[in-house]
């Protein structure tokens, strides 16, 4: 069946409309801008504002010196794989360089987080009507669960070339090596192979989203980071 031409129009100007007008538009599909007591659109620009706020918080918190470090629920630790290596190092002297080590892997972490801003943004204008539906009914983290759902690919692709550039001018991977080398100079020791770059990655996008998830519970239930008054509003009815 062919379209009619203002079908045509319709669907050239969804495809050629930015992200965030494409998911006003989502917004007006499900309902929104029909005025009865708190009216949907309000609710709608409520959703995105909260969206918006949340992940810039986010990026905020994570993507700046000791982020990643300086918490404790998402530092990156010595990789399990590797902790086998650590206490004998330790005990021959080369705790500084573990713990400087593990400082790297951390700084890289930080480095990469702000590339995830603009993969947040696009994911929520390419959010459908039950993508919408869903979080607006979830739970205190709905909108946290279509993020990971929807970004993890991306993220992984972009944060791999920027942690691996951040890992290598901040000494991560020439560190890694050494301490390697080091253990298996360790009579008895046996080879050691890791993917440290992986590692590094993986943690960096568990943080991201912990601390994403705690942004999301703090805008849908405390009343002190509902920072706009169109949050105060719909999140507080």
């Amino acid at each position: 069946m062919k379209k009619k031409p203002l079908e045509i129009i319709a669907v050239l100007l969804l495809i050629a409309t930015p992200a965030w007008a494409q998911f006003d538009r989502v917004l007006e599909g499900l309902g929104f801008g029909q005025k009865s007591g708190l009216s949907d659109l309000k609710i709608g620009s409520g959703l995105k504002d909260a969206l918006k706020i949340g992940t810039k918080n986010t990026v905020g918190l994570t993507g700046r010196r000791d982020g990643y470090f300086g918490n404790k629920a998402i530092k990156i630790l010595m990789p399990k794989t590797l902790q086998k290596l650590e206490k004998p190092l330790r005990m021959v002297g080369y705790g500084d360089q573990i713990d400087e080590f593990v400082l790297s892997m951390n700084r890289a972490a930080e480095q990469a987080a702000p590339f995830a801003k603009s993969i947040f943004w696009d994911a929520i204008g390419e959010m459908t009507f039950d993508d919408a539906k869903k979080i607006l009914a979830g739970s205190d983290t709905a909108a946290t669960d279509y993020f990971k759902d929807k970004t993890t690919g991306r993220l992984v692709e972009t944060f791999r070339p920027v942690a691996e550039k951040a890992m290598n001018e901040v000494g991560v991977t020439r560190q890694y090596k050494g301490l390697v080398k080091r253990y298996e100079g360790i009579p008895f020791a046996k080879n050691v192979a890791f993917d440290i770059d992986q590692y590094v990655v993986e943690k960096a996008l568990h943080g991201l989203f912990y601390i994403l998830g705690q942004e999301e519970k703090k805008i849908r239930t405390d009343p002190a980071a509902r920072v706009t008054d169109l949050l105060k509003e719909v999140f507080g009815s």
